[in-house]
């Protein structure tokens, strides 16, 4: 299968590119640095996810290197600790461009060339931090709550086309995005989960594994959130 995975250098969206190339599929990547990724089913492009030339070209020369595109997942995320009274407007410009205006774009552009194919799975990235209502991420959880939304209503724009559009919720993953949390504010995150752990790409990678998978053509707009949490 041909995948499309924003926010492909590092953390997640690394380990979901190197997931599938390990299990045969070809992957293009794109985030806003150079990789040092090599891999002969792998192809990078160095762009913003909110900047809507880039996004474009990157998905028309996809599709014409490729002929078709099967799977988008929107992982490019970034987020904030700020309390509301302290958090700037341009910083909740920026979140809002990666993690709402990137999943917007990508799945517009994908979704045109998925509408020609009659089949395609769209699959976007969400977090705990939104149900869980987190205090200090009100951004990056408004952020992804747009996603969700986004989702569920694509989900029904695209249901009689052939593509499903579903999301997945991962709880805290040992990434960069975490690395910066306090061990006390971690703990007491993890701690709101009926499994209390750190998720894994594993977990993640199962979930999406499941959304692609050909028998379940019959699953879209859903929102699944890991560790218990709902």
């Amino acid at each position: 299968m041909i995948f499309i995975i924003s926010g492909s250098r590092k953390g997640i969206g690394r380990e979901l590119v190197e997931h599938y190339l390990s299990s045969g599929h070809t992957v293009i990547g794109c985030s806003r640095g150079l990789t040092e990724l090599a891999h002969p089913n792998y192809t990078h492009f160095e762009l913003d996810v909110s900047d809507e030339p880039a996004v474009a070209s990157m998905v028309k020369k996809t599709a014409r290197a490729h002929g078709r595109i099967d799977v988008l997942i929107n992982n490019a995320g970034i987020a904030t600790m700020n309390p509301v009274a302290l958090t700037p407007l341009t910083t909740a410009k920026s979140i809002f461009n990666t993690n709402f205006h990137g999943t917007f774009l990508l799945s517009r552009e994908v979704a045109k060339v998925m509408l020609k194919q009659e089949r395609g799975r769209i699959i976007n990235l969400s977090t705990v931090a939104h149900p869980l209502k987190l205090e200090g991420e009100a951004l990056y959880a408004a952020s992804k709550a747009a996603v969700e939304s986004f989702t569920q209503v694509q989900a029904r724009e695209l249901g009689p086309t052939g593509i499903t559009v579903n999301a997945i919720g991962p709880t805290p993953v040992l990434t960069d995005l975490v690395k910066g949390v306090p061990k006390e504010k971690m703990d007491s995150l993890l701690q709101r989960q009926a499994i209390v752990r750190f998720g894994s790409i594993e977990d993640i990678t199962n979930v999406i594994d499941f959304f692609i998978r050909p028998t379940s053509d019959f699953i879209t707009g859903q929102v699944l959130y890991l560790g218990g949490i709902s």
